[in-house]
């Protein structure tokens, strides 16, 4: 007689355990990462760390007060490191708050030390998860990060331009009428001022876009439109930052988007950020491509079409990820 195992609503663990998302850090992205997360049903338990206990522990009971009405099992938060242990995904959120008008580079220094503080412990209680960093500059923290740690690539990414991606069909969508979900088209590169967005390859139900004809404006996807969108896409972060302070609503839905993809094993196409070794052209460096991912976490980079003029951007993109990488030791 075989056995026949339980279905359940989450995904199991790796081994075999309830599945387990650890979040770090409670500031105003980390909450909105564990209550997208919660609301979705991405894992059965979802901790958060943070090493300020009043508020961590006050930030997980109010959403573990409405799991009853989320497909979520558990909600824990704690301001002992300890709580991470066996976690299939840690989300690392924790990183120097962006001021106004402060590009993400400039992020950089203060936040890969505090890297080199938090990372070892975090991989201490939890060795055999997959980490992904949110925290910004997110490609030069992914990258220091791979390097502290001294696992395989594929154990180590960021959230690379995920958002970005989803602010670009946001835009083109709104442009056209048509639902964001059959808009095809990704932001790569740097997340930040550097990145790159490949039109030449987008499409909007499989009609390339330069061949989509007027938008509702009467526009066409020409030259102008095409970036004044992709600036829209890398000037709206700031803007909103400039009147609420930080964005956490949209990367808190991005990044419980990613976790997803790695609990359930999704194998999902991802703008995120992760090792590059000889991709178009670019090694040592992470950056955003897009890139399958699953259980196994960051897997194979995608080469789409690229213009010469994207093949470009996405080479000064590296460089300049790499000449910061290096002025901070890397």
């Amino acid at each position: 007689m075989h056995h026949m195992t339980a279905q359940t609503l989450y995904p199991s663990g790796t081994e075999g355990h309830p599945s387990k998302i650890a979040v770090i850090g409670a500031g105003a992205v980390g909450t909105a990462v564990a209550y997208a997360c919660a609301m979705r049903g991405d894992a059965r338990t979802i901790v958060l760390q943070d090493i300020n206990k009043k508020k961590v522990e006050a930030e997980a009971l109010d959403i573990a007060h409405g799991i009853q009405f989320t497909p979520c099992g558990a909600v824990e938060g704690s301001d002992d490191v300890e709580i991470v242990r066996g976690s299939d995904l840690v989300i690392v959120t924790a990183g120097a708050k962006q001021k106004p008008g402060q590009t993400r580079l400039e992020l950089a220094g203060s936040t890969v030390n505090l890297m080199k503080a938090i990372v070892p412990n975090l991989q201490n209680v939890a060795p055999h998860a997959r980490f992904m960093f949110i925290t910004n500059p997110v490609d030069i923290v992914t990258y220091a990060a791979l390097k502290i740690m001294g696992v395989p690539r594929n154990q180590v990414f960021g959230s690379g331009t995920v958002l970005d991606t989803s602010r670009l069909r946001y835009l083109v969508s709104r442009e056209t009428g048509v639902a964001t979900q059959n808009i095809h088209a990704y932001v790569t590169g740097e997340h930040g001022d550097s990145e790159v967005a490949l039109w030449s390859s987008a499409e909007i139900g499989n009609v390339p876009i330069r061949h989509w004809g007027p938008t509702l404006s009467g526009r066409l996807f020409d030259s102008d439109l095409r970036k004044e969108i992709a600036e829209e896409v890398t000037q709206s972060a700031y803007k909103i930052i400039e009147g609420k302070g930080a964005t956490n609503y949209a990367i808190g839905l991005s990044a419980a988007n990613i976790a997803r993809a790695v609990l359930r094993d999704e194998n999902r196409v991802l703008t995120i950020s992760s090792l590059l070794e000889d991709w178009e052209g670019i090694s040592d460096v992470c950056m955003a491509a897009p890139t399958i991912v699953g259980r196994m976490g960051a897997g194979r980079v995608l080469n789409p079409p690229l213009t010469l003029a994207e093949r470009d951007g996405l080479t000064e993109s590296a460089r300049r990820l790499r000449a910061v990488a290096q002025e901070l030791g890397f």
